[in-house]
């Protein structure tokens, strides 16, 4: 498809198509009602031999496409955390997309290095990071934008061990390497941990599933006691299971000390610390080597953008300095080549949503966005509370509640299938300590207090079936 006319017809009915998606949304079922397999018996198995009509494309995305979404921005999905999205966000991504531009070095593309730049200072600002991870005359940190958390945490890690092996020559060192994080981090920690060849060990949490300073210095002694050599702990500002905060003002000294690798993984709550109220629980960011929060969880723009600083960017210089002569700049520049501070050489102009978002919503905005978010999540704790039947598990903070049936992990169980087998809402479970629970998040970022009603009498209903 090449002609422009034609183009701008298929594009503006698409805009229609997402806008009316979006007033609709709640007309939809949240869960899909399809079984694996769906799509082959709606698919030719070849592709077609002489192009067709976008017309014919358009029809077939009711028919094909949506039935076999999961919808992730209805009111109605509570599971998981957030994705966010926004209008603007939207409108950048197609502005980046036609621009087609992989920007892996300040020659070939020198606005998208410049803008990533200026907007890493921005958030970096607006989230009260300390200096000493900005681009300034006076620090010698630096952010990026990465894909994901999980890409940030591998990248960090990779920079960990390459610092520890630089000016070791033993053979064996891989081997003895050993990461440090807790049963609560997110499973990407784990994969992290495997792709780079190096040992895990997971440190024991306190009585609220948080690191403590305690337990990380015993399991390091025990480690060097057996000839292994401790490098990176990755702590985590938010949990998946409950948002714990793990405490890095005990646990940042004793890896300056140790001279391990602090990376900080925020991936959701660390949007929250743009309202200076949350920002305590990021205190002892300052120790860290690295901090990292997806921009695409709750701060309103979409996937994918995860924010990443390191308090030294001469650390990836040295490690992943690979410069064949069609990828060489004049030796001149000061301006980073963000090919070195990612694992793929090609990457997204995604600064330009970050820069749309932010100009559209201001500071008011996203702080108001989180706070609404806080607010709900505590209305909701008080339907839980108002029940005797329920109880909550965990202290409410972000958006998250935590809440189960007083009794067995057995019912709480199979409340949860029974809530999942009708699909009205989507929450999922998980486990603290020997408990199994239910969470529940407003990811919708216009949720009111009739979603919430809606989703508790849903809740109530599946409770009173299965005690019948």
């Amino acid at each position: 498809m090449s002609d422009i006319e034609e183009f701008k017809k298929f594009s503006k009915q698409m805009i229609d198509y997402v806008a009316n998606y979006f007033v609709t949304i709640e007309n939809r079922n949240v869960l899909p009602k399809v079984q694996p397999g769906y799509l082959t018996s709606l698919i030719p198995p070849k592709a077609p031999i002489e192009p067709e009509k976008w017309e014919t494309i358009m029809e077939d995305i009711e028919k094909v496409i949506m039935p076999g979404v999961t919808h992730w921005r209805h009111p109605h999905f509570h599971a998981f955390y957030p994705t966010a999205n926004s209008f603007p966000s939207l409108v950048a991504d197609i502005l980046v997309n036609a621009l087609s531009a992989p920007g892996f070095s300040w020659m070939s593309m020198p606005v998208s290095t410049e803008l990533e730049m200026i907007m890493m200072n921005w958030i970096a600002d607006l989230i009260g990071l300390p200096e000493q991870f900005k681009f300034s005359a006076n620090s010698s940190g630096g952010g990026v934008i990465q894909g994901f958390a999980s890409d940030a945490t591998y990248f960090t890690l990779l920079l960990a061990r390459a610092r520890v092996t630089e000016n070791n020559l033993c053979q064996n060192i891989l081997s003895k390497l050993v990461m440090y994080t807790s049963d609560q981090a997110n499973s990407s920690v784990i994969k992290a941990a495997l792709l780079a060849g190096v040992k895990l060990h997971y440190v024991d949490t306190d009585e609220m599933f948080a690191l403590n300073g305690e337990s990380l210095e015993k399991i390091i002694k025990q480690d060097r006691e057996n000839g292994l050599i401790p490098f990176y702990l990755c702590a985590t500002l938010g949990t998946t299971a409950s948002c714990a905060f793990d405490n890095l003002q005990k646990l940042g000294p004793i890896c300056n000390k140790e001279k391990i690798w602090l990376h900080v993984d925020a991936a959701y709550a660390g949007s929250s610390f743009v309202c200076e109220e949350n920002r305590h629980f990021m205190a002892g960011v300052e120790l860290a080597d690295s901090f990292n929060f997806n921009l695409h969880k709750w701060m309103l723009v979409n996937m994918d953008c995860s924010a990443l600083w390191m308090k030294d960017k001469n650390e990836v210089n040295n490690a992943f300095n690979v410069d064949p002569i069609y990828l060489k700049v004049s030796s001149g520049t000061e301006m980073p080549q963000y090919r070195q501070w990612q694992i793929p050489l090609g990457r997204r102009f995604r600064s330009l949503k970050i820069w749309f978002t932010l100009r559209l919503y201001g500071q008011n905005g996203i702080q108001n966005h989180i706070r609404n978010h806080q607010y709900l999540a505590r209305e909701f704790e008080k339907m839980v509370l108002a029940d005797d039947r329920f109880e909550i598990c965990y202290p409410v903070t972000m958006g998250l509640v935590c809440f189960r049936m007083k009794g067995s992990n057995e019912i709480n169980e199979k409340l949860n299938i029974s809530i999942s087998a009708e699909g009205s809402i989507y929450i999922i479970p998980a486990k603290l300590g020997d408990k199994y629970i239910l969470r529940f998040v407003i990811t919708y970022e216009n949720t009111n207090i009739e979603h919430l009603t809606f989703a508790w009498d849903n809740i109530k209903k599946h409770a009173q079936l299965i005690q019948t």
